[in-house]
């Protein structure tokens, strides 16, 4: 029995970038090898292992067939037989093909130190059009590395289009397509996931509102200036989007409710926010309780800055500190207060508002 570290760490350890998580290898060991030396099997398609002290994923050497359409459609031999050079064959690029022994020796079948060094992402053989979900990494992974100048092999880019022809993309389910846009989100240029799809031709299938050269995603590039928050950063993404097709990509997706809720509230709100100085006290409140900012302070503050990148993206001069420090004056009322009062229902709630709009009307007065 063999064992290697495989994949991202042994990628990321040679660009020297931090190394967030340990993929080992085992070549020549069967289920019952591992489960006698104390490792805890988990996953369902094959056998991977955690290991007893560090929880680190340890997963037998594998090779795939694929049987049907879709990632779902393969089929895995994970006899001692298989090789190491097997197991990496499978891989998707040839920058996450490399090995290393316990020794620290690079194991290096297929050319993925040489493609690091060019800043090339390059499929490792002709089974990686078997997985439509390679296309999404491909994206998130130029998404990651772009400011580092990496690009595309040419001939990977024509083995994805024609994965697209045949009808690969239409075997994607919902979580897997989220869970990749998920996380290219919250990388450094998410914007480059979806330039790797309309470079595949999968943009129009997968996200048919959504275009390159579009407000959305110059209001993307600018939420990823602001914030890290991938909640903040679909928000913008969407800003555009009329309701109906807001909604329908979250179910297609089923999306969090956090995020849909976010890019729905952007969506309809954030041309009032902009022009935030131009409404009366009355139109504030209103966006204020559209906004729900009494209950939900956190998301208002998630709002404003899919604000701030909408405005940003369009070269426009805001400040949500104002929108802010108006919401601030509107919330300072004492509800309690009110309610030792003896008032209830209806009248507790008109005599809420009334003392919002006063609050407001103070703020306005003063900061003319």
């Amino acid at each position: 029995m063999k064992i290697y570290l495989v994949g991202g760490a042994v990628r990321d350890q040679l660009l020297g970038l931090p190394i967030k998580e340990r993929d080992w290898v085992v070549v020549g060991a069967t289920p019952n090898d591992m489960l006698k030396l104390g490792y805890k099997q988990v996953g369902k398609e094959f056998p991977v292992f955690l290991h007893p002290q560090t929880s680190e994923e340890y997963a037998l050497a594998r090779m795939e067939r694929k049987v049907k359409p879709g990632y779902q459609g393969f089929t895995f031999d994970t006899s001692p037989e298989v090789t190491l050079e097997d197991d990496l064959r499978r891989r998707d690029l040839t920058i996450n093909a490399m090995a290393e022994t316990p020794e620290g020796e690079l194991i290096d079948p297929y050319h993925g130190k040489e493609d690091l060094e060019n800043k090339i992402l390059r499929h490792v053989s002709p089974a990686f059009a078997e997985d439509p979900v390679r296309i999404l990494r491909i994206g998130r992974f130029l998404a990651r590395y772009a400011h580092l100048g990496f690009q595309l092999a040419p001939e990977t880019v024509a083995l994805m289009q024609k994965m697209v022809a045949v009808g690969e993309v239409d075997a994607l389910v919902a979580e897997r397509v989220w869970k990749e846009l998920e996380r290219a989100l919250g990388e450094r240029n998410p914007e480059q996931f979806f330039i790797v799809l309309d470079q595949c031709h999968a943009l129009t299938i997968l996200f048919p509102h959504l275009a390159i050269d579009s407000l959305n995603m110059k209001a993307l590039m600018a939420a990823t200036q602001l914030t890290s928050d991938t909640v903040v950063r679909f928000a913008a993404l969407l800003h555009t989007l009329p309701k109906e097709e807001i909604v329908a990509l979250c179910n297609r997706y089923r999306v969090p409710n956090a995020y849909r809720e976010l890019a729905m509230l952007t969506a309809l709100y954030h041309e009032k926010a902009l022009q935030g100085k131009k409404l009366t006290a009355e139109e504030l409140l209103r966006l204020f309780n559209a906004l729900d900012i009494f209950r939900r302070e956190a998301r208002f503050k998630h709002f404003l800055q899919a604000c701030e990148a909408i405005a940003l993206s369009q070269n426009t001069k805001w400040d949500s500190s104002w929108l802010m420090s108006t919401a601030t004056a509107a919330k300072s009322i004492d509800i309690h207060q009110l309610i030792s009062e003896g008032l209830e229902n209806q009248a507790l709630a008109e005599k809420i508002k009334k003392k919002r709009l006063e609050k407001i009307q103070a703020w306005l007065s003063l900061h003319a």
